[in-house]
């Protein structure tokens, strides 16, 4: 049996015992506005009720893409326009992201294709991320004078080698056998199978056993291939400490290390700082606050000229030309760094505990 409802760009079913969100928003590559976190968020609570829904399961009806993240244009707008309504459409989408982890039914994500950003927040937290033939995770916030949010801090921090370090700061992409070796992933599975997961998962059918079944072994992992190189500069102690290890680079990784640099010049300065902040503080937070911290950081950042600015160069006007605050990520102090981390005045983010949210079913 099928029930479906449909939002513009969203469109949640039941299936028989598998509820069933499919993002189709073709025309801004699945990009979620606050309508459809919203729904997301109104969808999980009657789903953890019913005892006839086995699982959630998130897919795509867009070829090659699950979701680039978050609407910014939506955001940016709102920022001009009343920065109170941004940082509380900000504030839900963290809350969304709280839901999902503390959602207890499995949750499996059906991912083929290019994922980022918030498309990364709603598959991070469930039970099971399946990755697809063309599976392509990237968090390149920091090209906008942004930083990777949506929780990505606290899986970057535990990633070895300060891998999560040089996600984070350089937007790079990562395919699936990489997503699997550091935990991005749960399964990789062919794409073709993905219509039969769920019909199987509507009957009800076991969800391990039968990823396990469709699982692959991709043998291409080009990132932990650059494991040590990435290691030997990224685990500094500031950006400014990794560019001067990059520009001091080795003959044999003069070339890597040069594309890698030069990839950093053109990101926004303090919010490459800030990311590399983010990821050392998450070290030691759980993820609820590390949540919290990302709502403090993005409060402020949604104000500044930086995030503005590379909006504007990358996706409006598309000059890729962003003129940032800092010529050079060295021009960028450690107050200004910290200012972003420090209480907020109008109030912190609060999410209610694990056992308050489960209470909250009723």
């Amino acid at each position: 049996m099928s029930e479906a409802h449909t939002v513009e760009g969203l469109q949640l079913e039941r299936v028989g015992a598998a509820a069933v969100a499919t993002i189709a928003r073709p025309s801004r590559r699945n990009a979620l506005d606050h309508a459809m976190q919203m729904r997301f968020a109104a969808w999980y609570p009657g789903l953890a009720r019913d005892p006839m829904v086995y699982c959630a399961v998130l897919r795509s009806s867009v070829p090659g893409v699950f979701s680039v993240g978050g609407d910014v244009r939506e955001l940016i707008g709102l920022a001009t326009g009343d920065l109170a309504a941004a940082r509380a459409a900000m504030a839900d989408e963290i809350r969304l992201f709280w839901l999902q982890e503390c959602f207890s039914k499995p949750t499996v994500s059906l991912i083929d294709g290019t994922v980022m950003g918030s498309g990364v927040g709603i598959t991070l937290y469930g039970t099971h991320r399946v990755a697809g033939d063309r599976y392509a995770f990237s968090m390149p916030e920091t090209a906008i004078g942004f930083f990777p949010d949506a929780g990505m801090s606290h899986a970057f921090a535990r990633m070895p080698g300060s891998i999560g370090v040089y996600l984070g700061l350089t937007g790079a992409t990562v395919t699936a056998g990489d997503a699997l070796a550091l935990g991005l992933v749960t399964h990789v599975v062919p794409v073709a199978a993905f219509d039969g997961i769920v019909r199987s998962l509507a009957d009800a059918d076991p969800v391990d056993p039968l990823l396990d079944g469709l699982q692959i072994e991709p043998s291409a992992t080009p990132l932990l291939s650059d494991a040590g190189r990435i290691a030997r500069y990224f685990d500094a102690p500031s950006v400014a400490a990794i560019a001067a290890r990059l520009e001091a680079a080795s003959h044999a990784d003069r070339e890597w290390a040069t594309s890698v640099l030069d990839a950093l010049r053109r990101r926004s300065p303090l919010a490459l700082c800030l990311t590399h902040r983010a990821i050392r503080e998450a070290a030691s937070l759980d993820i609820r606050a590390t949540l919290a911290q990302d709502y403090r950081i993005g409060a402020r950042l949604v104000a500044s000229d930086d995030f503005r600015e590379g909006v504007r160069a990358m996706l409006i006007d598309k000059d890729r030309a962003p003129r940032w605050r800092h010529a050079r990520i060295e021009d960028v102090t450690d107050a200004e760094v910290a200012a972003f981390f420090a209480s907020l005045a109008e109030g912190e983010l609060d999410l209610p505990d694990r056992t308050a949210m489960q209470s909250a079913r009723g």
